[in-house]
């Protein structure tokens, strides 16, 4: 991969977006991961790694993160037309009512933030409308920050996977080293995904994730539940 060459205003910038402190209520979803324990599917770090390393080979999150690129070019560029279009886009792909609620939830937490951190979104963040999935707002906040896309994109992924393990370290439970070591060894696998991403064309956006659509639709009527999703 690329070396990346990041401001320390960039830097700093991708760091906040992708801190696990980010109030955008990430840590209150496991995207089905919470079902996918109760029913012993994973109950161990080699069984969680294997299901987060099929999400980033085949799975849902790589749509999200390839629109998220998308909007981070619409948004620099001022393509409301194009950012409305992937919003509704990505809306539709969602395969569970739990996976949009999620998304639409974080991403108006995270308009709502970037409106109060930089005012200059808010005509562009409101042209797209409500509700506004979060990789959409994501999108937006690395286009005004002039972040490039493999950065974000890396930014993206790291805390997708970051807020997962997290969820897997409550819920296996695992303790914190074995979390720390799964994330650490996902790293290639992050880096590759990212490298395969930017090369998608529109067309090409596709991808397997029925475990995970049967998985959510299973949660919604699980009955012990520590997460939204």
């Amino acid at each position: 991969m690329d070396t990346i060459t990041l401001t320390d205003a960039n830097f700093l910038s991708i760091l906040q977006l992708a801190s696990p402190g980010l109030p955008v209520g990430a840590y209150g979803y496991s995207e089905g991961l919470e079902r996918l324990v109760e029913n012993g599917t994973v109950s161990s770090p080699t069984t969680l790694k294997h299901w987060l390393e099929g999400e980033l080979r085949y799975g849902a999150i790589r749509l999200e993160a390839a629109v998220m690129v998308r909007a981070q070019e619409s948004a620099s560029i001022g393509d409301v037309s194009a950012l409305c279009r992937w919003n509704v886009w990505l809306s539709a792909a969602r395969e569970t009512a739990e996976l949009r609620a999620s998304s639409w939830q974080m991403g108006r937490s995270l308009t709502q933030l970037l409106g109060k951190l930089e005012p200059d979104i808010i005509p562009l963040v409101s042209a797209v409308g409500n509700p506004v999935n979060y990789a959409i707002a994501f999108g937006i906040a690395v286009a005004h920050w002039e972040i490039n896309h493999q950065a974000a994109l890396l930014a993206y992924l790291h805390s997708w996977a970051s807020n997962l393990i997290t969820g897997g370290v409550k819920l296996i439970p695992l303790g914190q080293t074995a979390g720390q070591e799964l994330l650490l060894e996902l790293q290639p696998l992050i880096s590759a995904a990212v490298r395969e991403i930017l090369a998608l064309e529109d067309d090409d956006l596709s991808c397997c994730s029925w475990g995970l659509s049967l998985a959510s639709m299973q949660h919604e009527t699980q009955y012990t539940r520590l997460f939204r999703s």
